[in-house]
């Protein structure tokens, strides 16, 4: 038979058991009929539901996503767990990237920061409202090392008060002092590898830099993953 294969899209490992794989991950290439996209959405959901609402002790409402890698495309993952979590709740989503076409520009963002009371919101204005309670809304503006980290909190510390659930497409963690500022004032961070680009080496270093930082690393999420198309589908093909 010659080799082919299909992405399954994600695969997401809680920071304490990332070694564990789950029976029905085992499972699911070999199942009759599988779907890898279907994989894929049962993964995000898993995520959602084991990031957001299995701790009620400590819960989570910001999270931030960063690669290792710079070719990683990290806004479509962030996407998809916002998708997957307005499905979960009624309370209002936001996913922070690079969305919509026009970005606040600097009076904007400090009106952001430093509105009165009773204002009307800016960050909803400048953000676009995909379902009832899913918004995408602008990254912060990078201002440079001098101010980024006073700046970068302030914008997540607006994101919770505007929204519920704040899921951010953070930079490069291998790349970007961005990420641990970012990670150190939200509820966690979750490092997303590439099965192709992320190498072992640089993993351990990053985590362990996050560690040290004492940001609370949530998981991870391995992505570009490739099975083998199962021999029944081939056969169909």
């Amino acid at each position: 038979m010659r080799e082919e294969v299909m992405s399954a899209g994600v695969l997401f490992a809680q920071t304490s058991a990332r070694a564990e794989v789950r029976p029905e991950e085992k499972s699911a290439p070999e199942a009759r009929g599988w779907d890898p996209e279907d994989f894929a959405r049962e993964q995000i959901r898993g995520l959602v539901r084991t990031v957001f609402f299995s701790n009620v002790e400590r819960p989570v409402r910001q999270v931030v996503f960063s690669a290792l890698d710079a070719e990683t495309d990290v806004k479509s993952i962030c996407r998809k767990v916002g998708e997957a979590l307005a499905t979960e709740t009624v309370s209002n989503v936001a996913v922070v990237g690079e969305y919509p076409q026009v970005l606040p520009d600097a009076e904007m963002y400090q009106e952001m920061i430093g509105r009165p009371a009773g204002h009307a919101s800016t960050l909803r204005r400048a953000a676009s409202r995909v379902r009832r309670n899913l918004w995408l809304v602008p990254a912060a503006e990078r201002e440079g090392d001098k101010g980024a980290t006073a700046s970068l909190h302030s914008y997540l510390g607006e994101m919770r008060k505007e929204f519920e659930y704040s899921i951010v497409a953070g930079p490069p963690a291998g790349e970007s002092n961005e990420a641990l500022a970012m990670a150190q004032f939200a509820d966690g961070i979750i490092l997303v590898l590439s099965a192709h680009h992320t190498r072992r080496i640089t993993a351990r270093k990053i985590e362990g830099m996050l560690e040290a930082a004492q940001a609370h690393i949530l998981g991870t999420v391995l992505c570009d993953r490739m099975f083998p198309i199962p021999e029944g589908i081939y056969r169909r093909l």
